[in-house]
């Protein structure tokens, strides 16, 4: 079965949870899954391909996994084009600190590299799986778009599609999907997923929706009906099912295998046996959020790796390696100086939980307080200009 479940630790595309307080054993997931640790030497060679640093989520390993990224790098060096892929579900109204890596991450890589992006909403999936109708998922898809355009990407280089609206609209699209649902059996996505016969026929043939994306015959628009053109899918570990699938399809398909980089989850606030989660309110820090909410959010819940007592703390120091508010810093604070002290102060004993929490504060009231200035800029006008299906700045 692709997706895991080895008594200590289940990460599906559905659900993640973990036995210890240090959360999922990454190291283990790669064994499982079959990808590739991401080496100090794979870091190097990309930020001297691109010639710009590499970014902190690479340098910290919370983009730690791969598959065939050498072959992104080796093509790009060749002149070769190469586009990238990543998606959200939109299953709520407001998106979660969580969210924000993936995205953040996409966004640097489309900066360095300067290659076309696609977007893919899956308000088919939230509708199939979610307790909503066929309206909401659509309405979510435009409001976490706006979201997803308030990172800063380039609308020239960049095409956000709802499911809903991109297959009635783009046969290429639809080709592409049944291409791949023909290819993969019943009981193969069964044994990937974990589907069973009271599952309705939606599930089964989703997964053939998040494939053809990676495919750049999807996006003729774009690529001008290239099938040949390379694809770098950035994503959480618990989407890769999705894309071992893609990948068996592809030569059968004629179609070249997507390359993926995967992101470790950002930990409920609670501690990191399970990742936040965009419908468990207090697991999560929103970005609708107001200062006083994170404030009150991070003191009330965030998972302390400190001792009972000051006293105790002074003497024995905290531990980093379950703490929630030093975890949330290695993934918000990108001054590497700052929190390797903050890491040996707090392991030390010289820094208290509170002083540790206060300076999570700090730094997330400060990224979500940005993000909204952000959104709320973008009109509906440029909701609909970005998810219109065009040409893009780039010529095939």
């Amino acid at each position: 079965m692709a997706t895991t479940e080895q008594g200590d630790q289940l990460v599906t595309p559905w659900e993640v949870t973990a036995a210890s307080q240090k959360g999922v054993d990454y190291d283990k997931l790669i064994r499982q899954f079959g990808s590739t640790k991401i080496e100090e030497s794979l870091i190097e060679r990309i930020a001297r391909v691109t010639g710009k640093p590499a970014h902190h989520l690479l340098r910290r390993s919370i983009i730690f996994s791969h598959r065939d990224v050498g072959m992104i790098l080796d093509a790009y060096e060749k002149g070769k084009p190469f586009f990238l892929y990543t998606g959200r579900g939109p299953s709520s109204e407001a998106m979660h600190l969580g969210h924000l890596i993936p995205f953040v991450f996409t966004k640097y890589l489309q900066d360095v590299f300067d290659v076309p992006l696609v977007i893919q909403m899956t308000d088919d999936e939230k509708f199939l799986w979610k307790d909503m109708s066929v309206e909401e998922a659509r309405r979510l898809a435009s409001e976490n778009a706006k979201d997803i355009i308030a990172f800063g990407f380039d609308k020239d280089k960049t095409f956000i599609f709802s499911d809903m609206d991109y297959i009635g609209s783009s046969p290429d699209f639809y080709k592409t999907i049944l291409r791949v649902q023909k290819c993969v059996t019943v009981n193969q996505v069964k044994g990937i997923f974990g589907f069973n016969d009271s599952d309705c026929i939606g599930k089964i043939s989703f997964p053939a929706i998040q494939a053809a994306p990676s495919f750049s015959c999807s996006f003729p628009q774009i690529f001008g009906g290239k099938k040949d053109i390379a694809c770098l899918i950035p994503c959480a570990i618990d989407q890769d099912p999705y894309f071992r699938m893609t990948r068996d399809a592809a030569p059968r398909l004629g179609y070249p295998k997507p390359a993926l980089l995967h992101s470790t989850f950002l930990p409920a606030l609670q501690g990191a046996m399970t990742k936040m989660s965009a419908s468990e309110a207090s697991t999560s820090i929103y970005l609708t959020d107001s200062a006083d909410d994170i404030k009150d959010k991070i003191n009330k819940y965030a998972y302390s790796g400190g001792q009972s007592t000051v006293e105790e703390h002074r003497r024995l120091g905290g531990n980093v390696d379950v703490d929630v508010a030093y975890q949330y810093l290695t993934f918000f604070m990108e001054d590497d100086q700052k929190l390797e002290q903050i890491k040996q102060d707090y392991s030390s004993g010289k820094m208290l939980t509170g002083e540790l929490k206060n300076e999570l504060i700090a730094v997330v009231q400060k990224v979500v307080a940005e993000h909204q200035e952000r959104r709320q800029q973008v009109t509906d006008k440029e909701v609909e200009e970005f998810m219109t299906p065009r040409q893009l700045k780039y010529s095939y």
